[in-house]
């Protein structure tokens, strides 16, 4: 079976770097159900194509503990070896286990950038048909393609067989394509070849956060996911139907909360938000990370399922938010290891906290603007001067992209509580004067589809002390 990842990113071997994968080499890696290989079809600054193709020993597989068949010929003789299934999906955690988790050490800002991207999967069993695959695929903003193989080409009245090439396009990370891929490609086959069970269900809600839950087919790929097996399928989906649930609160202050998250939701902006300051973090080596203005807590969540952060503390102004956040981390139900690395506290961006002194990073994700102007100065001081940490990491949104959505009116903030939003210059401006100011050097990234005149839709300052460099500024 093969899978084959294209993009026509310029230049386009930078693939190589976001899938740890010298273009110019042929690697092997050994699995326990035979070998799999990696190679470049094509490699060129406009085009480059990787290779991830599985060897299956059936044989061998027999002779070993998972030979699961109902009758002894069909231990030997099956689609196994050419038909993508779960053996796949295992081949992506191990083989690209650095991109699955959004990983690039050479180019950290490559792991945050949408990427054309097309994924060719030979062949692919779906069971459902034509219609299921589209249903799975194209909610998520695929374009599709298939081609449906012949029961045999010498006796077309036979009709079609279940086996498809397909091919899958879009402009996303590549983190979630190869997600996506991991998740779904065993639902299409239905036939896992090791055992399903508690950790599997927890695999399937953690690789489907922030998809799974919107998904007009999470019943049915739950359900296949976990080999039908009911109690498992009900406890899934009652946590996914929980993650779906908004928040309890005052229903006329939901709109106005989500009204920012709707516009951009097309975008995956908030995806590749929170995955660009993941990058950054993990680029500079941090082990204590403060988020500030941390909401709801999902950049809290991706966190914690990082080892490197060791110490991890959230702080937000709203006490009612904080309770939210504590409901959604579920942290009464963490181990005890990963509870120890979390703290919840309430605090101001406006007064000087000695709680906030000695971290390695503090991240500020799309909080500057809900500040009243006159007040920045305040907050300058509380987390440059005071708090001071190795690296800063902020984002807010660029005003100048604003006009390219319909639904937005011509001089509308994306939010109702947004007190300001920059342009480009401004925004550059206020960074490079804060880092004057207290010692920082600063680097800006965009965040999201860059407009050729307008920009991205987030810009992303990145702030590093001068007298601890090291080296790590990138």
């Amino acid at each position: 079976m093969l899978l084959t990842i294209t993009t026509t990113h310029q230049p386009a071997n930078d693939l190589g770097y976001l899938l740890h994968k010298h273009p110019e080499r042929f690697q092997s890696f050994d699995m326990s159900f035979g070998k799999v290989h990696v190679y470049y079809s094509e490699v060129s600054a406009e085009r480059c194509s990787a290779c991830l193709l599985l060897d299956v020993d059936a044989v061998g597989m027999v002779r070993g503990k998972n030979a699961d068949q109902n009758f002894l010929l069909a231990q030997y003789v099956n689609d196994r070896p050419y038909a993508a299934s779960s053996f796949m999906s295992v081949a992506i955690a191990q083989v690209f286990g650095s991109a699955l988790q959004g990983r690039c050490k050479d180019r950290p800002e490559l792991a945050t950038t949408a990427i054309p991207l097309t994924a060719r999967i030979d062949v692919l069993p779906v069971r459902g048909g034509e219609r299921f695959l589209r249903a799975v695929f194209e909610p998520l903003g695929y374009e599709v393609e298939t081609v449906r193989s012949p029961l045999d080409e010498r006796f077309p009245e036979w009709g079609d067989s279940p086996y498809f090439a397909v091919t899958i396009r879009k402009t996303t990370l590549l983190v979630d394509l190869l997600t996506h891929l991991y998740v779904l490609i065993p639902v299409f086959d239905n036939r896992k070849h090791y055992w399903v069970g508690d950790d599997e269900m927890e695999k399937l809600l953690a690789k489907g956060e922030g998809w799974l839950a919107d998904h007009p087919e999470k019943d049915e790929i739950t359900r296949r996911y976990l080999k039908f097996q009911p109690s498992l399928y009900r406890m899934a989906l009652a946590r996914l139907v929980q993650e779906e649930e908004p928040e309890d609160g005052d229903e006329n202050d939901r709109p106005k909360e989500k009204a920012e998250e709707v516009l951009e939701k097309p975008l995956s902006l908030n995806e590749q938000r929170l995955g660009a300051v993941l990058a950054s973090l993990r680029g500079s080596g941090a082990k204590r990370v403060l988020d500030l203005g941390c909401g709801e807590g999902k950049l809290l969540r991706e966190l914690l399922k990082d080892k490197q952060f060791e110490e991890i503390v959230g702080m937000d102004v709203s006490v009612r938010t904080l309770e939210g956040a504590q409901r959604r981390l579920k942290v009464e139900r963490l181990p005890t290891m990963q509870a120890n690395r979390l703290k919840l506290i309430h605090g101001s961006l406006m007064y000087r906290d000695k709680r906030l002194e000695g971290f390695d990073a503090a991240t500020v994700v799309e909080v500057v603007e809900h500040l009243d102007p006159p007040r920045l100065s305040a907050f300058e001081r509380v987390l440059f001067e005071f708090a001071k940490p190795r690296t800063v990491v902020l984002t807010t949104p660029n005003r100048e992209y604003n006009v390219t959505w319909e639904a937005l009116p011509a001089g509308q903030f994306r939010h109702p509580d947004h007190r300001f939003e920059w342009t480009r210059q401004e925004f550059q401006s206020w960074a490079t004067g804060i880092a004057s100011r207290f010692g920082y050097q600063v680097r800006f990234l965009p965040v999201g589809p860059e407009h050729p005149d307008l920009g991205s839709p987030t810009q992303m300052g990145l702030f590093q002390l001068k007298e601890v460099d090291h080296g790590r500024f990138p």
